[in-house]
């Protein structure tokens, strides 16, 4: 039996064990349409049974020697790897994911285990001087139930990255996937930590939708809610979690600026400049959104960058060798599509791409366009790369800085020490000085600033253990304290 034996799973919810519920949906597999099985569906009732089960299970979760806590995440990294072609293929075909983006994904699920499992074992705080006879002290507890809203863009990396560090430093997890993405993103964290030896009700997975998402930030069992998606649904988990005094760490959308300087090797840079717009077809959050190139090299980068798109092999990556796969469904498709046309009504010329065939995206470049183009000024979340010329490298830092979003920055140049001065010019979450917008590493803190997030929350011990946990002061006395009263 696999790991992902759709007898186990098909119509039922885990909350450490699988569990029949009222609700299914179709697991659709976008490169053909064809329904790859039957998930559960929570209720808010769901919710609120399965948050009183964490509370319950994270107190022993918690009291739990670290050394085993950090076993079960170093247990749980070797699952990923032990059944990566199973996890790949689901990859492929449920979130229609080409090979670099599917080895990517899993080579992050076992980093991102693995650097979790060493914080359990990280310091719990800090003895404080005290003006009074008495050992003071700052400690860091769990933060108790952690609620995990997961995108389908990258459902293991997006998924992984709050469970695992939540779970290891002695929280319990209810994790919902996005629908679309609820096997890979969801069935196959549940089934790798219940392999892996995770108590039952420490990890739940709860897939549905709005009222489930709603469910899950107001009960009062959870404390924490970390969120990854678009800016406007970000600002409403961010209203509701201040309303109800919860904290929320929110990874939202972008419109990341790719600088190509004029000293810039051209070759090396249109081969990261569609790397940074046409990876797992534009639908990721830091994609480059917009290239900013000098005036001096624009038209020759412009026909590099339209040599590589023609290139590139657009398919169902299930069944052969591509470059890029579907989008997730029609409805992303038809927005990509809707930008692009509007882009055109405005003056924009597509240089290659623009047509699609079902849900297959043909990566796309547009050249002639201005600030207020539509696939320039908003986030495209698709194939697509608005080329802008720039008088200058301070006219280039002057535009990508002109940005509501600031989540990643690349700067491609001959000279990195000028590139790294620049850099501090943009507000960003994320710079790459010499690479695309596009990166990610499990030590490393990552998240956005302005409309892309709350900062980084994500990512390094510090990052995860500010996330996840609480500060406690403690105070000790050898003996009760003497007052006036």
């Amino acid at each position: 039996m696999g790991l992902l034996d759709e007898d186990i799973w098909q119509g039922r919810i885990f909350t450490g064990e699988w569990t029949g519920t009222s609700g299914q949906a179709a697991v659709v597999e976008p490169a053909t349409g064809a329904e790859l099985g039957r998930v559960g569906v929570a209720t808010a009732e769901d919710v609120t049974s399965a948050a009183l089960r964490a509370a319950n299970a994270q107190r022993a979760w918690a009291a739990t020697p670290y050394q085993q806590r950090a076993a079960v995440l170093r247990r749980a990294a070797a699952l990923w790897r032990e059944h990566a072609a199973e996890l790949g293929d689901w990859l492929a075909r449920e979130s229609g994911s080409a090979q670099a983006k599917v080895e990517f994904e899993l080579h992050m699920a076992e980093q991102e285990c693995l650097e979790a499992a060493a914080l359990p074992s990280h310091p719990l705080g800090e003895v404080l001087p005290s003006e009074q006879d008495r050992l003071s002290m700052s400690r860091r507890v769990p933060a108790g139930v952690v609620t995990v809203i997961a995108p389908f863009n990258a459902p293991l990396i997006l998924s992984l990255r709050s469970v695992a560090p939540a779970l290891a430093l002695g929280n319990a997890v209810l994790l919902k996937p996005d629908p679309r993405t609820a096997v890979i993103g969801g069935v196959a964290l549940a089934r790798v930590f219940e392999e892996a030896g995770l108590p039952a009700g420490v990890l739940q997975v709860l897939p549905g939708g709005a009222e489930v998402g709603e469910a899950l930030i107001v009960d009062p069992h959870v404390r924490v809610i970390s969120f990854t998606g678009s800016t406007a649904v970000g600002r409403r988990i961010g209203e509701l979690a201040g309303r109800h005094l919860k904290r929320a760490h929110l990874e939202l959308g972008g419109n990341s600026a790719l600088l190509v300087l004029e000293d810039a090797d051209l070759e090396a840079a249109a081969s990261a400049g569609a790397w940074g717009s046409f990876f797992h077809q534009g639908q990721i959050c830091m994609v480059s959104g917009r290239h900013l190139v000098h005036e001096a090299v624009y038209e020759q980068y412009l026909d590099l960058l339209v040599a590589k798109a023609d290139a590139l092999r657009v398919g169902d990556p299930a069944r052969e060798r591509v470059d890029l796969g579907p989008i997730i469904d029609a409805t992303q498709r038809d927005r990509v599509h809707g930008l692009v046309t509007r882009s055109v009504e405005a003056g924009a010329q597509v240089l290659a791409g623009g047509r699609y065939e079902d849900l297959f995206y043909r990566p796309t470049v547009l050249a002639g366009i201005d600030l207020d183009t539509p696939a320039y000024a908003e986030e495209v979340f698709g194939p697509v790369a608005p080329v802008l010329p720039v008088r200058s490298a301070e006219h280039a830092v002057d535009l990508a800085a002109s940005s509501e979003y600031g989540l990643s920055l690349g700067i491609l140049t001959g000279d990195p020490v000028r590139g790294l001065a620049l850099a501090e010019r943009v507000p960003s979450g994320v710079v790459h000085v010499n690479d695309q917008t596009i990166s990610d590493e499990a030590n490393a803190p990552f998240g956005g600033v302005l409309a892309s997030g709350t900062g980084a929350r994500f990512g390094g011990a510090a990052a995860n253990i500010e996330a996840f946990t609480e500060t406690r002061w403690v105070t000790v006395r050898g003996g009760v304290a003497p007052y006036p009263f």
